[in-house]
């Protein structure tokens, strides 16, 4: 995988998405940088990192034979290859906060952000955002964030880290194929944070609520069994999900 290393920058995703448009990349191309200032996150969030202490990159893979409405097979293959990456580097009590969060006993030691590349209505490829907390130990005002020095108690090589997760991202993508997506939801799942556990959540209005997660949709919306015994599925607009 061709790698571009970049000091600072506003935000991975961004740079990748716009040198693809211009490059019309055919194979793996992957943004790695010290410092992001607009890093992205899920729902317009921002990514917080300190420079130099934290892994902070971007994947550009092609995707074939992939519908549109099967895009968040992506993100379980993504979030699985983290949590590989992760057990490579001895990271334990590993889960995944859906849809893509990545927490070890609890605290959030990473996050995704995938944008599909898309052409005349299929898809051709993925732009995957990762942030990993490596060597950061102070992080202002986010009580639930961890990283990987807090977690095994010493400094990483942030290049190591990248290369580990590389080689399992490109494995689990050569893997993604339609007659496999049975196995790798059922794998997803298993790691789902507070999966069959009574959880507190809040809708859209601020009502909180409680229910139990029991799995999720081919399209990647959650089902929780709430009180009345009923299943509902959620989208990532409609729930969030609080520790």
């Amino acid at each position: 995988m061709d790698i571009i290393k970049v000091d600072a920058i506003g935000s991975t995703n961004t740079f990748l998405r716009e040198l693809n448009r211009q490059k019309q990349f055919e194979s793996s191309v992957c943004v790695v940088a010290k410092e992001q200032v607009a890093g992205k996150g899920q729902m317009g969030t921002v990514w917080q990192s300190k420079p130099g202490k934290n892994l902070t990159c971007s994947v550009f893979i092609k995707v074939e034979g992939i519908r549109l409405a099967e895009q968040f097979y992506l993100s379980m293959a993504t979030s699985l290859a983290i949590c590989e990456a992760l057990i490579d580097l001895r990271v334990t009590k590993l889960s995944i906060k859906w849809p893509n969060d990545i927490l070890s006993d609890r605290q959030k030691i990473c996050g995704v952000l995938i944008e599909n590349v898309v052409k005349n209505g299929s898809l051709m490829g993925a732009i995957i955002g990762i942030g990993i907390n490596v060597n950061q130990v102070i992080f202002d005002n986010l009580p639930q964030a961890g990283s990987l020095k807090q977690i095994l108690g010493k400094s990483l090589n942030i290049e190591d880290v990248l290369h580990t997760l590389l080689s399992r991202l490109e494995h689990r993508f050569v893997r993604l194929k339609v007659s496999n997506f049975g196995a790798l939801k059922k794998e997803y799942e298993s790691l789902l944070f507070r999966k069959n556990k009574p959880s507190t959540f809040m809708n859209v209005e601020g009502d909180s609520f409680v229910g139990i997660i029991q799995s999720v949709t081919n399209e990647g919306k959650l089902q929780v069994l709430l009180e009345d015994e009923i299943i509902t599925s959620f989208d990532l607009k409609e729930i969030k999900l609080l520790y």
